[in-house]
């Protein structure tokens, strides 16, 4: 390529320029004149400060080329570097495109970019396969643009899709194609829409939803809701359609507004339809299909409504006026029900104009759905005869009602027998029999008339007695009909009977005829015939209104039988061009009586008249008026039938129709169809009910043909389409008219489903029919039933084999019109196919353990099952299948307290929430409503007064106003094998619940008031509702505020969903501050039962509470108490010990009473409790005597209230700080000189911090029961301290219930608030030294003149002027005082108390007297350690009591203080070394071996100092082992009283008489079992001779006795107690031990291999 420049060809000036161009490179060729040049040079001048161009022209070639331009010039030269560069087609397109997902047979589509990323012009295509497509194919992009692509994605399966695409691009010059691909992927999967009815209790049907609309009324509009849902992940196109075939004649009477959409991944969309029925008394019944691409079955929708019309009845079937005189009228009313939801447009036929003796008012109008309205009849009599006439009321869209009109009217001259019911019925039932001998029937009074035929009142009108006055015809509308069309009397259109009286014609139309040029004369006149049909004579007369333009002459003459005559009607108009019309009335009476005693009432015919006087020219008025409907269907079947039109006069003016038509396109279609009235005139405002009545024909067109009536005998006509054609039953079968039935067993049965379709559009029955031989191997269900129009219906076939063969059996279905039952008939032959084998089947599990289930609930099971052979198989046992239902258990373990009532027992706790009840109701089986109801969300509880009779109350207890709320805790634990959901229900929560409560009584007016307004407030509870697995425990948070003062109540529903249902009245009390109040459980106490003839009945506590935040002042009413003391013959039954008292508050009182029953019964007694200052409790109390027999092992003491479940691991309370190991401890029955012990862990559950804690234990007045140890101490994280729990019964009999609180602190919190106070001390001091000096102080005392300022003084009075004046103390008296208000203020700001957690030990405990324990528990002695002198160091006394009276050894004894626990501690140690020490353990060894010494037979001789020390101190003995053990020297004094025994004040005496209680218990025969205990020596010298070694006992015990008086006996006592101190702190340190990790008691015993004995010996020798 050569660049070559050339001049532009502008004038320059200035100096000269050379341009030479040089090559680069190898030659180059060119072709055509140019030729290869080396160099070039160009002149060319160039101005100074001007600009010069020149042009480079280039040849391409198919290679790159580069070369130089150089410009010389004056200066020197410079060059431009030229390079030509070939250009190439490029373009840019993505490396792949994934395509949205897409359902099968939709499309997805996305857009991406093409770009022409070179500098030329380029035409691409693309070729891509399907199922993708990229939009546009081909095009041409310009250099450097881009171009959107869209990629459309259409799949035909449901799978991932991947291919390229590639677009091709061609140069020119070269054969080869250029391309680029781009990857396409896409997935694609099945739609799925679903169709959903909102209301969840529609019916299915195949799985078909159905939308039922229920029943509509005609011309009304119902709209109704489902839904299109598409559960998939991809869209999904839709249309809906009607199936197809079925539709009615009239059109679809649904609409729905979605007929086609689109809904998205998860997404739905509501469609409405609307049912608009038409046609009264039909079921319409049509299938929406939802169609949708890709589609793998069909869904539809069943829509169906019934369309009702108007229900009405008359209040009488007649009115009877009675009997009047000429002249006169009478007014009767009658009222008109209509019971249907669709209002009811009626007319009266008879004529109101005064062409009737009778007429009603109003005579046409509407009545509303459910309501009635008053009807006047009047009777206007102008003859004096008896009058009587059927009326109709006709109804749009019903039959008409019939209504009976009678009356007589008299003059002075004539006086007809007067006309009632009863001769109507009689007469009626006269015509029926035709009898030829009425009157004889009726004088051998075969045919009476009671008085129950007469018409019943208004209110009590029944169809029976409408029907017993209606006349024997097949309809009321036929009966209308015929008396319109054919003139006949209405009690005479049976169609078993002759007519009595006609008329004809029966319509006459006056100047309706002429044509408009002919003169309309001013009278005209028809004639009408009258034909007496009866074998009597009649007297005809007609009705006369005055001022009518109607006329009839004559106006009345007589008829024979059979005979006829001819009346003359003439029309004089009054007025030129007006319309008139009229109801001639013609009444035919008996003038022979019937030849019956009783009068007949006469016959009636009328004649309807319709005229107008316009003349010619004269334009007739211009009709305004409406026709509902404007198309009429009749039922397409060959009978009878009857259809009503309304016309409705919409003008000013008045309107006259009439049928003419020979007027109508098809004369002989319309003359097949008769109108009645077919003439009528209507006033302006009023319309006219027509009956249309029609034989539908196979001939007529299905498309219908037109009527016309003719309007104001004018050219103008109102238009109504009549289709009146036959339809022949048409039924289709799904499939192709056979049924096939799959192999099955011989003896079994399978089922299959095929449906039948009504695709006419009238109502069928059908019914299937078997051949006899073969219906016990087929079966249908059901067989016979009815198919609405379009409707369809399902029928099951089931196929029972009854030997191995094949079976081919034809089944007919026979169907026919429900409006012709037995005709018409038309068959459908179904071939069912067959075959019988025979087969086994078997369950590969024979035993199959389904667990628990739940019960009113279901579990799918799955059983897999092994046939043999390809065939169904007959009813057998598979396998056994095993389940066991359950109930949903709760129940609660623990409870605890916090707030305002943290310092509650935990028996008290229990007692308040009353969990014992809560507890046994949550464990019972519950009813069969409470399993079928659910756990309740919001507003879904149904009220249901039987859903459970469980109430219990949680009481929480009361405190004072604006204290902390009282809050506690309640652990649920799951006990069952199955999950549980439980929920408390408050009262907006299930309000329709709480109003069965109302209604009961439970809730008072004021309660529900308090309950809606602010008590949801007050309670609460957290969590409300929630689940429990087996085995969970949850901890449940109640609280009350105390922010309103007085009682709060309510009513809240524990439901455990398919459990049992709780109601549970919260109730709680908030107190004014300074009000005292004691609170009780209950108004009830119950005592301990006590044996008669105890003479040291036992001490027996009732707890009073004080909640509120003064003291209280108590004062038991000790009336009722001597008052039972009198009632008993003096014996006090019941003592109170401290009626008197005072209750801090926040803590409780122990009032002591002792229970002494005279008799084996029930006592109860209501005792007052007064309140300083407040108000007075009423308690009753209750006790039982009982026999002592009734006591024993059996029927021991029991004092333990519910507690919480020791077999559930306890689990922590959110925020617990540490927990002990028990939360109750029984120690049961014991004497009194038992000191029993129980070890309790308190351990800290936390991980991190410290916790130290201190007892708080009770006393009674100088008395300390129970004693821990350590009282107070540390626990380290994770740790646990062991406390020794020490009782020390009294020294009288006494039920015990402690409540012992240990106090719990984290270490830190107590450290830095120990540190705050001390800060906060020194602070205050500074600040007090600060104040003031002792110079100041004495300065301003001498100012002052008197001693102002004094420890516990108010300030100093304000001083005067003057004062002030005379020095400085004014100043420093303010700072005195800005001082103290200092002092006042940070007195305030105080450290706060860390906050301390309470843990409750409850202890129960009853003590004996020695002698009642013996008695009641003899078996339990043995095993209990008797402290003998443990009366003898008590520290109890009663206030009578003097130091003096203090034995010697009682003031420093050795079993008490430091003293003690020093003994104690190292005797331990003692005794630890002695085992650990191998010599002292090998010398126990050999002392076993030795044999006994001879001394040890002589040890009755020993002194008393030996004799005084206790063969075994540490074993505990048994009752007869006390006798030889040291006792405490006894006197001669007899027992105490129990009085006397409960003053005792703990001194060597009461040693002594227990003492002599057991020497007197040896005396009664307790020392025969001593032997048992004896060693093994004493045992082989009782066998040789048994009744010396007895007697030789007992001398020895009697001489150990008397020595032991002569000797210390309260030392031998306290050493044998040491003993077994010894004993159970050895016992507590290894248990100590143990739970610190230092001792495994579970590790196997170790067993220590020792020497034979020779060696030992000879080692000793050594």
């Amino acid at each position: 390529m050569l660049a070559l420049s050339r001049d532009p060809g502008l004038t320059s000036l200035g100096s000269a320029a050379v341009l030479s161009s040089t090559t680069a490179g190898e030659d180059d060729k060119h072709t055509g004149n140019h030729q290869r040049q080396q160099r070039r040079e160009i002149q060319q001048q160039v101005s100074s400060q001007n600009r010069c161009f020149f042009g480079v022209e280039t040849w391409p070639e198919l290679r790159e080329y580069e070369d130089t331009i150089e410009f010389q010039g004056k200066d020197g030269s410079f060059q431009v570097c030229v390079r030509a560069v070939i250009t190439h087609h490029a373009l840019k397109v993505p490396g792949f495109v994934q395509l949205p997902i897409c359902a099968v047979q939709h499309s997805s589509r996305i857009t991406f970019q093409l770009k022409n990323t070179s500098k030329l012009q380029v035409r691409f295509h693309w070729e891509c396969a399907a199922p993708f497509q990229l939009i546009p194919e081909q095009d041409l992009l310009k250099p450097g643009q881009e171009r959107s692509i869209t990629a459309v994605f259409r799949p035909s399966w449901a799978q991932f899709y991947q291919q390229h695409a590639f677009c091709r691009f061609r140069e020119k010059k070269k054969s080869e194609n250029n391309y680029c691909t781009v990857l396409l992927q896409g997935l694609a999967m099945y739609p799925y829409l679903q169709l959903r009815i909102l209301d969840s209790s529609e019916e299915k049907l195949r799985g078909c939803p159905v939308l039922h609309f229920g029943s509509v009324a005609v011309g009304c509009s119902v709209q109704k809701h489902f839904e299109i849902f598409n559960p998939s992940h991809v869209t999904a196109s839709f249309s809906l359609s009607r199936l197809s075939g079925g539709i009615p004649l009239l059109g679809s009477e649904f609409s729905c507004n979605a007929t086609s959409g689109t809904v998205g991944p998860h997404e739905l969309l509501q469609a409405t339809v609307s049912y608009t029925p038409a046609v009264v008394d039909t079921v319409s019944v049509e299938y929406l299909s939802l169609n949708y691409p890709g589609a793998l079955n069909k869904s539809l929708l069943k829509l169906t409504g019934n369309c009702i019309g108007p229900k009405v009845f008359l209040s009488s079937p007649v009115v009877d006026f009675g009997c009047i005189k000429e002249g006169e009228t009478v007014i009767q009313t009658v009222e008109l029900f209509n019971s249907s939801p669709a209002g009811a447009v009626f007319q009266w036929d008879p004529d109101c104009s005064g062409h009737s003796v009778f007429s009603i008012q109003p005579a046409g109008g509407t009545v509303r759905p459910h309501s009635h309205i008053t009807l006047k009849a009047i009777y206007r009599p102008t003859h004096p005869i008896a009058h009587h006439r059927r009326v109709a009321c006709l109804i749009l869209h019903k039959d008409p009602l019939l209504l009976d009109l009678i009356g007589t009217c008299h003059s002075e001259l004539q006086s007809p027998s007067i006309l009632r019911p009863e001769h109507l019925v009689l007469y009626h039932r006269l015509t029926e029999n035709r009898s030829e001998n009425l009157s004889a029937m009726q004088q051998e009074h075969k045919m009476k008339l009671d008085q129950q035929e007469l018409p019943c009142p208004k209110d009590k009108q029944s169809n029976q007695e409408t029907e017993r006055f209606a006349v024997m015809t097949s309809t009321p509308m036929e009966e209308y009909y015929w008396s319109c069309s054919g003139g006949m009397d209405a009690s005479f259109c049976s169609s078993v009977l002759s007519p009595g009286l006609t008329v004809e014609p029966t319509e006459l139309h006056f100047n309706h005829k002429k044509s408009p040029s002919l003169p309309t004369s001013s009278t005209s006149s028809q004639s009408v015939s009258i034909t007496n049909h009866t074998s009597r004579n009649l007297s005809l007369v007609w009705t006369a209104a005055t001022d009518s333009p109607f006329s009839v002459s004559p106006s009345s003459c007589n008829l024979g039988p059979l005979k006829s005559t001819s009346f003359r009607v003439t029309y004089t108009p009054k007025q030129p061009n007006i319309l008139d019309g009229a109801q001639l009335e013609c009444f035919g009476y008996d003038k022979g009586h019937c030849h019956l005693t009783e009068p007949c009432p006469p016959l009636c015919v009328t004649v309807r008249v319709i005229g107008h006087s316009f003349q010619p020219g004269k334009e007739h008025f211009i009709p305004r008026c409406s026709m509902q409907p404007r198309q009429v269907v009749f039922p397409a079947v060959n009978v009878p039938s009857y259809q009503t039109v309304l016309l409705r006069n919409c003008g000013d003016r008045p309107l006259t129709f009439c049928l003419d038509p020979y007027q109508s396109p098809n004369s002989s279609l319309a003359a097949s169809v008769c109108v009645v009235p077919s003439c009528a005139l209507i006033q302006p405002g009023d319309h006219q009910i027509l009956v249309l009545r029609a034989t539908p024909t196979e001939d007529n067109p299905k498309q219908g043909f037109s009527l016309h009536l003719q309007l104001n005998a004018a050219k103008h006509t109102q238009e109504v389409t009549v289709i009146s054609t036959v339809e022949k039953p048409c039924v289709s079968l799904e499939g192709d008219g056979s049924l096939y039935f799959q192999p099955t067993a011989v003896g079994s049965r399978t089922q299959s489903l095929k449906s039948i379709r009504n695709l006419s559009s009238i109502p069928l029955r059908f019914e299937w029919r078997i051949p006899e031989p073969d219906q016990d191997q087929i079966g249908v269900q059901p067989d016979a039933g009815e198919l609405h129009p379009n409707e369809s219906s399902i029928q099951t076939w089931s196929f029972s084999p009854q030997e191995e063969t094949t079976y081919n059996i034809k089944a007919m279905l026979t169907f026919w019109p429900v409006q012709t039952p037995g005709r018409n008939k038309s068959h459908l032959t179904l071939e069912v196919l067959g075959m019988g084998s025979k087969g086994s089947i078997e369950a590969e599990i024979p035993v199959l353990d389904v667990g628990e289930i739940l019960i009113g609930s279901h579990r799918l099971i799955e059983v897999p099952v092994v046939n043999k052979r390809f065939i169904s198989s007959p009813p057998q046992a598979l396998c056994e299948v095993l389940g066991k239902g359950v109930f949903p258990t709760l129940h609660v373990v623990d409870a605890c307290s916090g707030g305002s009532v943290s310092g509650l027992s935990k028996v008290r706790l229990w007692s308040l929430f009353s969990l014992d009840a809560f507890n046994k109701n949550l464990l019972s089986a519950p009813s069969p409503a409470e399993l079928t109801s659910k756990n309740p969300t919001g507003h879904s509880v149904h009220r249901s007064s039987t859903l459970t009779k469980a109430v219990l109350d949680f009481n929480f207890s009361a405190a004072p106003l604006h204290f902390d709320p009282s809050t506690f805790m309640l652990m649920f634990h799951n006990p069952g094998s199955i999950p549980v959901e439980w929920a408390f229900l408050f009262p907006e929560d299930q309000m329709e619940e709480f109003e069965s409560l109302e209604e009961s009584g439970v809730y008072s007016n004021t309660d529900q008031c308090q309950i809606k307004n602010h008590d949801k407030f007050i309670f609460s509870v957290s969590p409300h509702s929630g689940t429990l697995l087996p085995g969970q425990q949850r901890a449940v948070h109640f609280s009350y505020s105390h922010d309103f003062a007085g009682t709060d109540r309510l009513p809240v529903l524990f439901k455990l969903s398919h459990g049992r249902a709780i109601w549970l009245n919260f109730q709680g009390m908030t107190l004014e501050k300074d009000r005292p109040y004691l609170h009780s459980d209950s108004t009830l106490h119950i005592f301990t039962s006590v044996s008669i003839g105890n003479f040291s009945p036992p001490i027996q506590m009732y707890e009073l509470y004080n909640c509120g935040s003064v003291s209280v002042c108590y004062k038991v009413d000790e009336a009722a108490l001597i008052q039972q003391q009198l009632d008993n013959s003096n014996h006090p039954v019941l003592r109170c010990l401290n009626p008197e008292g005072e209750v801090l508050p926040g803590k409780t009182a122990m009032v002591k009473f002792v229970f002494s029953p005279l008799e084996a019964k029930k006592y109860h007694m209501d005792i007052p409790i007064h309140i300083h200052c407040g108000d007075s409790m009423l308690m009753r109390f209750e006790g039982c005597g009982l026999n002592s027999i009734e006591l024993g092992p059996s029927n021991t003491f029991n004092f333990s209230n519910a507690q919480p479940s020791d077999c559930v691991k306890r689990v922590p309370f959110p925020g617990q700080m540490a927990f002990l190991s028990e939360d109750s401890i029984s120690l049961g029955d014991f004497p009194m000189c038992y000191q029993p012990s129980r070890i309790v862990f308190l351990s800290n559950i936390s991980h991190t911090d410290t916790v130290v804690f201190a007892w708080n234990l009770p006393q009674d007045k100088n008395q300390q029961v129970v004693q821990i140890h350590p009282e107070r101490g540390r626990v380290c994280p994770g740790e646990s301290a062991l406390c020794v729990l020490t009782f020390t019964p009294s020294d009288y009999p006494t039920i015990y219930q402690l409540d012992l609180i240990c106090q719990v602190t984290r270490e830190a919190a107590l450290i830095q608030y120990h540190k705050a106070l001390q800060q906060r001390e020194e602070e205050r001091r500074a600040q007090q030294e600060a104040i003031l000096t002792d110079d100041e102080w004495e300065h301003t005392s001498a100012s002052v003149k008197g001693p102002l300022w004094r420890k516990n003084k108010t300030l100093p009075p304000i001083f005067a002027r003057s004062s002030c004046e005379a020095g400085t103390t004014c100043p420093r008296l303010k700072r005195l005082i800005m001082g103290e208000q200092r002092e006042e203020e940070t007195q305030h700001r105080y450290p706060v108390p860390p906050q301390v957690a309470l843990l409750h030990l409850g202890v129960t405990a009853h003590s004996h007297e020695l002698m009642d324990y013996l008695r009641h528990f003899p078996n339990q002695l043995n095993k209990q350690y008797m402290y003998r002198c443990l009366q003898s160091f008590k520290t109890y006394r009663p206030e009578t009591a003097s130091c003096s009276e203090i034995h010697p050894f009682e003031q420093h004894p050795l079993t008490q203080g430091p003293a003690r626990d020093i003994l104690i501690q190292v005797l331990t140690s003692l005794l630890r070394s002695f085992l650990d020490d191998p010599t002292f353990a090998q010398s126990l060894i050999s002392l076993a071996s030795e044999p006994i010494p001879y001394f040890t037979q002589l040890r009755g001789t020993t002194s008393s100092h030996n004799s005084s020390l206790p063969s075994s101190p540490l074993i505990p003995p048994s009752p007869p082992s006390i006798l030889s053990s040291p006792v405490c020297p006894t006197s001669s004094s007899p027992p105490p009283t129990p009085q006397h025994q409960a003053l005792v004040s703990g001194t060597d005496s009461a040693v002594e008489q227990e003492c002599d209680m057991m020497g007197s218990m040896e005396q009664k025969g307790w020392s025969e079992s001593r032997p048992q205990i004896q060693n093994a020596p004493h045992t082989q010298l009782r066998t040789h001779n048994t009744e010396h070694t007895e007697k030789r006992q007992c001398s020895h015990t009697a001489q150990e006795l008397s020595q032991l008086r002569t000797g210390n006996p309260a030392k031998t006592c306290r050493l044998a107690d040491m003993g077994v101190h010894v004993l159970l702190n050895t016992l507590q340190n290894l248990m100590k031990e143990a739970v610190q990790g230092e001792l495994d008691l579970t590790v196997h015993p170790r067993a220590i291999v020792l020497p034979p004995a020779s060696a030992s010996r000879r080692h000793k020798q050594t």
